[in-house]
């Protein structure tokens, strides 16, 4: 193996592909869209609910628990609703994302000490923002039960003991819940890492795909096999370029996931590196193979989309494996962007190590070794 020859492949290639409007296109247009969709569009956030409120009991409680929705910062109270019918339109129509409804009977209910149902009507067409919206009504609601019941047991422990003052606060018992590694729960922290993954795979994948499918459409194939290169100098030659844009693409997503959206890094950046090499011999790989099955560069488009699309959904990018079906599981132990998925986002939210990550490390090593041999055996009988 000449490693001058090697050099010369690679600057070719670097040139080559800057050149072509098509592949700077591909180089440069998917990481960025990605980067500000997901990190400026696409939140699973849910800081202003716009709420309707029916009160049908219409008492001094009732607008104490109005208080307190209009008072937590979350709600904003948009629609007043009188009967059944409107509260049906108002749904319908998207105009909400809920209804809180107190009814008949709310005040005194609660005079009595007993256990009173408030209503809250949910619009579940987006099950995720339902949830959030539910379980913030929720602990407002809760929240003022727990206040009441305060004041009304103090008001009967100085009742019956007038003359002997109130010394001690009652007892209760208060849950304290500590979210980890990502406390102010933002869904940029959880998507942007997650950016990373896709960006490498799809740019790396693409590029690794079309510029050897290139080569047969416009015949130079035929002129690079008879030149003194070895097939493994010719694959060196067609990936390292590709790989190295990789590794360019990661340090400036990083860079901007840390800068522009303030993503935390807690984790080694070394180690960050290092399981991308493990992840572009994946990429690198299965761009390789599907090159040896494409004869044009719209074939290789398309048998890349078939390939990313269900290796993207089965990454646990947008939705945990644990929730898919049995066989969707066991289909992603051997989807390579399921291990680097979980890598990065342990690196950058956890800032967890090699002595958490490297069952993952291994794993990846291995796919990506077996791949990148399989595409390159294949790739080596294609040209005998």
């Amino acid at each position: 193996m000449v490693w001058e020859r090697i050099r010369e492949m690679i600057i070719k290639e670097l040139k080559q592909s800057l050149r072509e409007p098509r592949m700077r296109a591909t180089l440069f247009a998917p990481p960025l869209i990605q980067l500000l969709v997901f990190g400026f569009a696409v939140s699973l956030d849910v800081d202003h609910a716009r709420i309707a409120w029916m009160d049908q009991d219409r008492s001094a409680e009732s607008r104490e628990l109005r208080e307190a929705f209009t008072g937590s910062g979350r709600f904003e109270i948009v629609r007043w609703l009188e009967n059944e019918a409107e509260t049906q339109r108002t749904l319908d129509q998207s105009e909400v994302m809920a209804v809180i409804r107190i009814l008949p009977g709310f005040a005194a209910d609660l005079a009595r000490g007993r256990e009173v149902p408030v209503q809250v009507l949910v619009d579940g067409s987006n099950s995720n923002t339902a949830n959030i919206v539910a379980n913030q009504a929720s602990t407002v609601i809760r929240q003022f039960s727990q206040t009441h019941l305060e004041t009304l047991a103090r008001q009967k422990m100085v009742g019956r003991a007038v003359d002997r003052p109130l010394r001690a606060p009652l007892p209760t018992v208060r849950a304290e819940p500590r979210v980890w590694f990502n406390p102010e729960l933002k869904s940029r922290n959880y998507f942007v890492p997650g950016v990373i993954v896709n960006i490498i795979m799809l740019v790396t994948l693409t590029l690794t795909s079309m510029a050897i499918v290139r080569e047969k459409e416009i015949g130079t194939m035929e002129q690079l096999m008879v030149t003194p290169l070895r097939p493994m100098e010719l694959i060196l030659g067609k990936t390292l370029p590709f790989a190295a844009i990789g590794l360019v693409q990661l340090l400036l997503v990083t860079a901007a996931a840390m800068l522009l959206f303030d993503v935390p890094l807690r984790g080694n950046p070394l180690l960050l590196l290092l399981a991308s090499v493990a992840f572009l011999t994946c990429s690198l790989g299965a761009g390789l193979f599907i090159s040896t099955i494409s004869n044009t560069q719209q074939q290789a488009m398309m048998t890349t989309f078939f390939f990313f699309q269900p290796a993207f959904m089965l990454s646990g990018f947008s939705f945990p494996i644990r929730n898919m079906p049995e066989i969707a599981q066991w289909i992603t132990y051997v989807n390579p962007m399921r291990y680097f998925m979980e890598i990065v986002r342990g690196i950058f939210l956890k800032g967890v190590g090699m002595e958490v990550l490297w069952p993952q490390v291994v794993v990846l090593t291995a796919l990506g070794t077996t791949i990148l041999f399989a595409a390159a055996l294949r790739f080596h009988k294609r040209l005998d």
